[in-house]
């Protein structure tokens, strides 16, 4: 008779032989999709690299993460050390015997660093000018542009994004695409119906009745799981429900006190209630960015883990009480240098309650003398402050005068309130 460990091989088998036969896809690369397609719609959302190239050359380079180099050094797009790295090295025979790779803290940090390497290298520069849309296109840059020497590279991403649907990621990123729209197959069981780290902002006071409210996203959907990686340049995991505290310290050699105090935690019976960001060194006394514009059910706490901000400069900022509520669309200071403005504007709008319809702004000039709509508009790649007026029959100068904009420099990402007509 079989053992029952070679039963539950037979039974695996079995199962993975026929995904692939019915879907006729590899499950290692739908693996690996659905471990770092967040990644690669966050890193598009913030430089503009199509998130179907970006993952296409991550199943191409890492052997859908089987590779020795990825295991050795968290490099998914397989970037040499060249001479203006500094960072940690592995050496691996490629074109030649032992080169110099980069290697990495976390999955993370490499496709941040494979984004930075294409945007900031003038090689690549012509890249960020084809349609993000078009990754024939884009496929044939890379190869033209000298990233890959395998003559067939350019095909080889082509038939990725075709035979995985990964254009579905690039349209997920503009925006023009929710995730809801994956094939089961790539599905994660608990993708929320929407997505704030695709949609970036918070629900805003005044959204009609049919509009979808904005939440925020699991921990475990956001971030990468099972490994460290680093918010505000702070080493943090995602510790999940259940988990003990004790276990974590040991596990990362923290002692047990420390890792209660980089995370403010004063009361504990030793094990999480709910999954939460945990980091494993003290945190920043300012954030990454200015502010923080708060989302539905977070809370002061909730805001300085995910900023990786101390929790006490963050209330000096804001001049808040720890148990302060906050509601969505809040502002939030996260640097010294913009806190007297936040708190001032807060004080001046905290009697105004927006609604469906409102007034624009009284200061700016306008023929316009009814009520307006305000919404919400993520400014896409490539977008201008002129093309945004046409498209709401509004002034550039009203939309300045709406964000206190200083010029007319927007970037992919950014959140404008505008009063259409």
């Amino acid at each position: 008779m079989l053992s029952m460990n070679k039963k539950v091989f037979f039974i695996w088998t079995f199962i993975v032989c026929t995904i692939t036969i019915v879907h006729g896809q590899n499950p290692a690369i739908v693996q690996y999709i659905n471990t770092y397609k967040y990644l690669a719609i966050r890193e598009m959302e913030r430089t503009g690299v199509p998130a179907s190239i970006k993952l296409a050359q991550g199943i191409l380079e890492t052997q859908a993460g089987a590779s020795n180099l990825v295991k050795r050094s968290n490099n998914h797009f397989g970037i040499k050390c060249k001479t203006a790295w500094s960072g940690s090295r592995v050496y691996h025979d490629d074109d030649e015997r032992g080169e110099c790779f980069r290697a990495y803290g976390s999955a993370e940090d490499s496709y941040r660093d494979h984004s930075d390497f294409l945007k900031n290298s003038q090689r690549y520069a012509f890249l960020f000018d084809i349609d993000p849309l078009d990754y024939k296109e884009w496929a044939k840059g890379l190869k033209k542009a000298g990233y890959a020497t395998n003559p067939k590279y350019t095909q080889q991403l082509i038939r990725y994004v075709e035979d995985y649907d990964l254009q579905l990621y690039s349209l997920v990123a503009l925006g023009r695409k929710t995730l809801d729209e994956e094939p089961a197959l790539y599905a994660d069981a608990e993708t929320p119906s929407t997505n704030p780290v695709l949609n970036p902002g918070p629900a805003k006071p005044g959204l009609k009745n049919d509009e979808p409210e904005i939440t925020v996203q699991p921990l475990r959907l956001r971030y990468p799981a099972n490994e460290p990686f680093k918010i505000n340049d702070t080493k943090v995991i995602v510790a999940l429900e259940g988990t003990s505290l004790l276990v974590i310290a040991d596990q990362y050699a923290i002692r047990y006190k420390h890792l209660l105090d980089f995370n403010e935690i004063y009361e504990t019976d030793d094990i999480i209630r709910k999954d939460q960001l945990l980091f494993l060194q003290r945190k920043r006394r300012q954030g990454a960015q200015p502010v923080h514009v708060v989302r539905k059910g977070e809370s002061l706490y909730d805001v300085a883990q995910e900023e990786g901000i101390r929790l006490d400069h963050l209330l000096a900022y804001n001049q808040l009480q720890r148990n302060a509520l906050l509601t969505p669309g809040q502002r939030l200071a996260l640097q010294k240098d913009v806190a007297a403005g936040i708190i001032a504007d807060n004080r001046n709008h905290k009697e105004v309650v927006l609604t469906d319809t409102v007034n624009p702004e009284p200061s700016v000039n306008t023929d316009k003398s009814h009520s307006r709509q305000l919404v919400q508009h993520i400014v896409q790649q490539k977008e201008t402050l002129f093309g945004i007026s046409r498209k709401y029959d509004v002034t550039v100068e009203q939309i300045r005068v709406w964000n206190q904009l200083k010029g007319d420099m927007i970037h992919s990402g950014q959140e404008l309130l505008i009063y259409k007509n």
